[in-house]
């Protein structure tokens, strides 16, 4: 693993439609975007790791709390393009994109996302995913993905996937799991094309790189992540944070 130069990019837009400016809402103590910082540098195979953000009021909070933020273009339609802004100015052989919204994440995913760079040449993007309830199979915002047997994408889709027609019940399903790593090359072909046809029906950026033949390899996990869209979310987050420090 030391062989790649891996940098983490923490997504940290300040506007939010559910639930506003959550990424500096207290948690615990500290701003969410602290905690979300504090437990992805626990990983040791991010070689460095920053905040990407569009406000400034995002920036002098981490610059307060010592924590390394780059300022970047409003116009992003999609955190993937906010991650390629900061590849043309810092340089990796890897960019792992890390959700700003995560304050319970938990280093353990990220080997899972940089392992198939060094066992798999030619990887390009990969992803993560977790064995779905019966409950988030049914929910629309919940991402599910199809794979092949060697773990490359076939498709994500908002609708439960695989279509269970003879009611079979033992047909299993599979959450996508929202944290991403790619090459520069692969992050350069997404920002340069226009969004897809099946990226906008679905509302699903990552369909963009399959849709133009970028292979997507998807890699099991056991750990959920846990993201923050609600009030009640933050509460749940927050019991969690200090039962843990008990």
């Amino acid at each position: 693993m030391a062989s790649l130069r891996i940098l983490g990019v923490i997504q940290a837009r300040l506007g939010s439609t559910r639930l506003p400016r959550k990424v500096l809402r207290e948690i615990a103590g500290a701003p969410m975007i602290a905690h979300v910082y504090r437990r992805a540098r626990q990983s040791p195979l991010l070689s460095d790791l920053l905040v990407a953000t569009d406000s400034d009021e995002v920036v002098e909070t981490c610059r307060d709390l010592g924590i390394p933020a780059i300022m970047t273009s409003a116009d992003h339609p999609s955190g993937t393009d906010r991650v390629w802004e900061i590849s043309r100015s810092r340089a990796a052989d890897v960019y792992v994109n890390i959700q700003g919204d995560e304050p319970l994440i938990s280093p353990a995913p990220i080997p899972g996302l940089v392992d198939p760079f060094l066992r798999r040449p030619g990887t390009q993007v990969t992803t993560l995913k977790v064995r779905a309830t019966s409950e988030e199979t049914a929910n629309p915002n919940v991402v599910k993905v199809v794979t092949t047997e060697n773990g490359m994408a076939l498709y994500f889709s908002r609708h439960p996937i695989p279509y269970d027609r003879d009611r079979r019940r033992d047909v299993a399903h599979w959450k996508h799991l929202g944290l991403y790593a790619y090459t520069r090359e692969a992050l350069e072909v997404f920002h340069r094309v226009a969004p897809s046809p099946l990226e906008q029906a679905e509302r699903l950026e990552q369909l963009r790189f399959l849709e133009h033949g970028i292979p997507v390899t998807v890699v099991e996990t056991a750990e959920p992540t846990i993201g923050v869209d609600t009030e009640e979310d933050l509460r749940a987050a927050e019991a969690r944070l200090r039962a843990a420090r008990r």
